[in-house]
């Protein structure tokens, strides 16, 4: 449900509203209310409501100032409360981003399509918001764990890897540089690095695959080859392991 503060100076014309309006079949419901725009911009600030109805015409801080000085900070919907006297500035409101305006006297079932309104707006910022964070965190991704003071023979496993990542890898190929078994080398990189060689492997590439797709001129299906992982039905499996989505939904967020 999405919450509402109502910014009112006439305490039963708020009260009305509050009684009147039928907030839980509109997906919403009364989180505060205040008297005059100075409290109305408290509140936003400790409740932060989806919501804000507000008059126009307050005591010390009028409604439209105090939606200047919050909104854009807080992104709610903003509903104002006008009379045929202030009709023209309910339309410049309009025009700097107020959601929509019910006149005075109030006609309740005016307020409750204001309202209805004002919850499919809020849920489109809510999507927005979300998609927003998912692509953040999208862009911020790292699978590959940044270690100092690692053992030598760690770091050359790390640097084969960053050189020939492109190339097939297995485990023979390591054997045969570092003169060491198998066994040994993947034992020794699990206890450094708390996974297997293979599976750093696959992190690494997936990583270079990540920057590779930032860019909008790469061509999604030449990454898996790029990146050492193969063809593109392949490539799109192991992707998806570890990033959750598509290669192609990915780039698509990202860029």
């Amino acid at each position: 449900m999405y919450s509402v503060l109502l910014v009112e100076d006439e305490d039963i014309i708020r009260k009305g509203i509050r009684a009147s309006v039928p907030w839980e079949s509109c997906d919403s419901f009364v989180v505060g209310e205040a008297s005059n725009g100075i409290e109305g911009k408290k509140l936003i600030e400790e409740l932060k409501p989806d919501i804000v109805i507000t008059d126009i015409n307050m005591p010390v801080m009028d409604g439209l100032q105090m939606i200047a000085n919050t909104k854009s900070v807080f992104d709610y919907v903003a509903i104002i409360l006008t009379g045929y006297s202030d009709f023209e500035y309910a339309m410049e409101a309009i025009r700097n981003g107020v959601s929509t305006y019910v006149l005075k006297p109030l006609n309740m079932e005016e307020m409750k399509e204001a309202l209805e309104q004002a919850v499919l707006e809020s849920k489109n910022i809510h999507y927005l918001r979300e998609r927003n964070e998912k692509t953040k965190e999208l862009e911020s991704i790292s699978l590959i764990e940044e270690k100092t003071s690692l053992d030598p023979v760690i770091q050359q496993i790390l640097q084969y890897i960053a050189e020939h990542y492109q190339e097939k890898i297995v485990l023979s190929d390591l054997e045969e540089v570092l003169h060491y078994s198998e066994r040994y080398i993947n034992q020794k990189f699990r206890k450094a690095l708390g996974t297997t060689v293979i599976e750093y492997l696959n992190r690494f590439r997936i990583q270079k695959a990540l920057a590779m797709l930032k860019n909008k001129n790469t061509v999604i299906s030449e990454v898996g080859f790029l990146c050492g992982i193969g063809d593109y039905k392949y490539f799109n499996h192991v992707f998806k392991k570890y990033i959750g989505c598509s290669a192609k939904e990915y780039q698509n967020r990202v860029l």
